[in-house]
């Protein structure tokens, strides 16, 4: 097969078409891992170039020193665009929810989403223009989101599900507003032009859904709809992700227009994830698992899963991708031996 640009490679994958070498998408959103493992980790990538993006002037990224304590810990206090206050206590990684705006129902009253860019001006016009440009080599796919974990990061997660069980007039009040929100962002994203939106909640356990399906297709399956039918309208593929044992909600993802799936790839059987995700037509990112494997596994380990994935996915066939992340804490064998391993595949 003739070499094919890493755009049209990743369409191929969304519509289950064979490509030249496997797909593989790396992620950098997240600086903790990049920061610890520095200069090395950033060869590794120029090493490995990937099929969403241009990683060749990545720069080591590194924390303010005011947040540096003496005895070499790390603490940040931050309050995002939501509102909501967070501590960090490792650079470069998610935090806590401190301080919530929405812990108390009095203060749904004034509370409010964030603004969303404009879609017009210079700095709209410099955007857009960037993806034009991205998009003539890459496959660009932005970041979006989702309606149950900014919930419960604007309000205590047991309350929330509370609020759930209850179908109170308030939780119904912020899934509203929180989806007219993303509605508009995701105008936004269309305006600028793109080739597929990210969005997601994290609905599993690690052996079954955080809420019920019933409760699920309910509460969140109608505020999803109204969510995507822009991007579906559009034309754009929708990658959505969902950690813990979410299988169950595979076949409503599909009819909701998901075309890919991040999901927790050591909580699946693999052989009836290939099987289901085929017959949904839903792609799969292979995300090596991180938990154990890639914390406290052998460089050994990571090989024989990747190649156990590549054995079991065939992503170089369609319908798959690899889909590599390095967060703080995998030893450097292991991170060298990932990108080796998923080398042989490209």
């Amino acid at each position: 097969m003739e070499p094919m640009l890493p755009r049209d490679r990743v369409l191929a994958c969304l519509n289950f078409e064979p490509s030249d070498v496997a797909p593989l998408e790396c992620n950098v959103a997240l600086p903790g891992g990049a920061y610890e493992h520095g200069a090395r980790m950033l060869e590794l990538f120029r090493q490995h170039p990937h099929d969403f993006g241009d990683f060749s002037n990545l720069t080591i990224p590194a924390p303010n020193p005011e947040f540096l304590q003496p005895d070499g810990s790390y603490d940040e206090v931050q309050t995002d665009a939501w509102g909501v206050t967070w501590r960090l206590k490792v650079y470069g990684m998610f935090g806590h929810p401190e301080k919530r705006p929405l812990d108390d129902w009095s203060g749904l009253a004034t509370w409010h989403p964030p603004a969303v860019p404009a879609t017009s001006g210079p700095a709209f016009e410099a955007v857009r223009q960037q993806s034009v440009e991205h998009r003539r080599r890459y496959f660009f796919k932005a970041g979006w989101g989702g309606i149950f974990e900014i919930m419960h990061s604007l309000r205590r997660f047991e309350d929330v599900l509370m609020d759930l069980a209850l179908n109170t007039k308030e939780i119904n009040r912020l899934a509203d507003m929180i989806c007219e929100y993303q509605i508009e962002m995701l105008h936004y994203l269309l305006a600028v032009g793109l080739d597929g939106v990210g969005m997601g909640d994290d609905w599993g356990t690690q052996e079954t859904l955080i809420v019920s399906r019933d409760l699920w297709r309910r509460f969140f399956l109608p505020r999803y709809e109204r969510m995507v039918a822009p991007a579906l309208e559009a034309g754009v593929p929708i990658f959505y992700h969902s950690c813990g044992a979410v299988e169950e909600l595979l076949p409503d993802l599909a009819d909701l227009g998901v075309r890919a799936l991040w999901p927790q790839i050591n909580l699946y059987d693999w052989d009836r994830l290939r099987r289901t995700s085929c017959e949904l037509h839903l792609a799969l990112a292979l995300h090596p698992e991180r938990s154990h494997l890639m914390t406290t596994g052998t460089p050994e380990e990571v090989t024989r899963h990747i190649d156990q994935l590549a054995t079991t996915f065939r992503p170089q066939e369609g319908g798959s991708w690899f889909y590599l992340e390095i967060d703080p804490g995998f030893p450097r064998a292991n991170v060298e031996a990932l990108f080796a391993a998923v080398g042989k595949y490209r």
